[in-house]
């Protein structure tokens, strides 16, 4: 069995992590308990809203909120948290007719990591709540997952200078946790190297009355010993003692070296299972695979990515995922990154996405949830040309919280772009970019004979490029995310874009979606515009709307 001996490669990985994790036993001399104030709650759920309409933090939350919603960046249709920073999605989970969404926050009077908490009818409009898991005996609560059962959510979260712990709840709002055990579950040891696995970011399922967990981490088991990603597979009975299985994923041709599985989760997805993680070299990425039960193996056989650069600055972070209500689909929510300081709060939620699959490996994503219910205001551009290297800038389109809707026919053109957060002299813009079929060739072909039907087939390429967004100081650089997807010969680019402040989310056709953060410095950079390079190309329809802002 593999031991993890290779002291510079577990430096190299808690160096990741932060200088936590560099003592992995718990002093018990130290009482990590939290200094936020904690409170019980009712196990109904009319007496439960009452208690909240009276509680000191969702008052304060509220307060807070109230104190922040004019700042200029803060988005209105993304969650934020309600007060200091937040960090990594958890937990993510649908349970008696809500979802809720746990995070890592940071609350004012101890900011070590707490599990936030907010909960939604729609995945688009969030209600605060209270803090839901406080550090102690550990001494912060960072990522980890959460599995629903018939009368009861259990959440498997790591506890630093701990190991990894689990917690459960069965009330109507999640409002009330218990831990189990009186420590951590996965225990860490004072030396790690005497452990086949790491004890890091769990993700928690159930086969056959079994739980499973899956831990995240590196593997040094490759060529030149050089660390690539790696999940831990364990299974207990009864949440209390768990044993250690064997590594999780098999079959990986796909990521980095460098690559670790931080913050993985592992659901079925159609007919077969989707793995996405996080890797602190790659960023957001996911495996696509046959989950072999009988060998306790998941056999991956897809893989791809959630963002197409440096995840820092202002790029996609960690997931959380959960089954969508169909049963077929799921849910994904990520963190993003800040590029600018802001005072009191830093990164956002991404929109909810629905992931779907087409056929064996074909992954497809939509925004998720309720997110036409925030349209006003709506307004249409007719269909027309777009002239070979003219900026059309459009006049009855403006605003920095807004969706646009475009369908556009780009013939022989090279390159189509649509600019937001514009200023009317241009020396603020984000510019989303397409390039029809100048990505990647599909691939040769090397059946002899040569099928009559086979010809070469290109991918497209989307991007955006925050490179001219904003003319202030203090905002991080970030290069052009670029991201790849296929257009059959007579598919048209459908484009939904959601700008909220000082973030813009781009889905193209169900296929692809490109994020960033942006702080334009410039009041009236609101504006929108179209531009053909060499050729003539034809925007089909165009319409934009105001969105609402979801905390008023």
């Amino acid at each position: 069995m593999l031991k993890i001996k290779d002291t510079l490669y577990a430096i190299y990985f808690f160096a990741l992590l932060g200088p936590v994790y560099l003592t992995s036993a718990q002093d018990k001399s130290v009482d990590y308990t939290s200094k936020v104030p904690k409170f019980e709650f009712s196990n109904t759920l009319e007496r439960q809203e009452e208690e909240l309409k009276a509680n000191p933090l969702m008052i304060r939350f509220a307060a807070s909120r109230e104190k922040m919603k004019h700042d200029r960046y803060r988005p209105s249709y993304h969650f934020v948290s309600p007060e200091g920073n937040l960090n990594d999605p958890n937990g993510l989970s649908y349970w008696q007719g809500r979802w809720h969404l746990f995070y890592q926050a940071y609350p004012p009077e101890d900011t070590r990591q707490h599990w936030g908490h907010t909960v939604s009818d729609d995945l688009v409009h969030w209600k605060d709540l209270p803090y839901a898991i406080y550090p102690g005996p550990e001494y912060q609560c960072y990522s980890g997952s959460a599995l629903v059962e018939d009368d009861r959510v259990i959440a498997m979260y790591h506890g630093t200078r701990l190991g990894n712990m689990v917690a459960t709840s069965n009330d109507p709002l999640l409002l009330n946790w218990d831990k189990i055990g009186d420590g951590a579950v996965i225990p860490m040891t004072a030396n790690s190297e005497d452990l086949p696995y790491y004890v890091y970011d769990p993700n928690i399922w159930k086969k056959d009355g079994v739980y499973y967990s899956m831990s995240g981490g590196i593997t040094n088991d490759n060529p030149g010993d050089n660390p690539m990603v790696s999940n831990y597979l364990f299974k207990s009975e009864d949440l209390k003692t768990w044993e250690y299985m064997h590594e999780f994923i098999e079959n990986d041709h796909f990521t980095h070296v460098g690559d670790d599985g931080a913050c993985p989760y592992f659901w079925p997805i159609g007919d077969r299972h989707i793995l996405p993680f996080y890797s602190h070299i790659s960023g957001g990425q996911y495996f696509l695979g046959d989950y072999d039960k009988r060998r306790d193996k998941f056999v991956a056989t897809g893989h791809g990515k959630f963002n197409f650069g440096a995840s820092n600055p202002a790029g996609v972070h960690a997931p959380s995922a959960a089954p969508a209500n169909n049963g077929k689909d799921v849910i994904i929510i990520f963190n993003m990154n800040a590029a600018k300081p802001t005072d009191g709060w830093d990164q956002i939620m991404s929109l909810p996405r629905r992931l779907m699959l087409k056929g064996k490996d074909t992954l497809l994503q939509e925004p998720a949830g309720d997110i036409e219910s925030l349209r006003s205001n709506k307004r249409t551009v007719e269909k027309r040309t777009l002239p070979a290297n003219q900026e059309i800038v459009l006049d009855n389109i403006s605003g920095n919280a807004m969706e646009i809707v475009a369908e556009i026919d780009a013939k022989d053109a090279p390159m189509v772009e649509l600019n937001v957060l514009r200023s009317p002299d241009k020396k603020e813009y984000t510019r989303i970019a397409f390039y029809k079929e100048r990505g990647k060739w599909q691939g040769r072909n090397y059946e002899r004979p040569r099928p009559e039907s086979w010809k070469q087939e290109f991918n497209s390429l989307l991007t955006i490029d925050s490179s001219y967004s904003s003319i202030l100081p203090d905002v991080k650089s970030r290069a052009p995310e670029t991201g790849s997807f296929y257009l059959e010969p007579d598919e048209n680019l459908k484009l939904r874009v959601f700008i909220d402040k000082s973030v813009v989310e781009v889905f193209a056709n169900g296929k692809l979606c490109v994020a960033v953060r942006v702080y334009p410095g410039m009041e009236d950079s609101l504006g929108v515009s179209l531009r053909s390079q060499g050729q003539d190309s034809e925007l089909l329809s165009l319409e934009a709307y105001d969105m609402e802002n979801i905390y008023e």
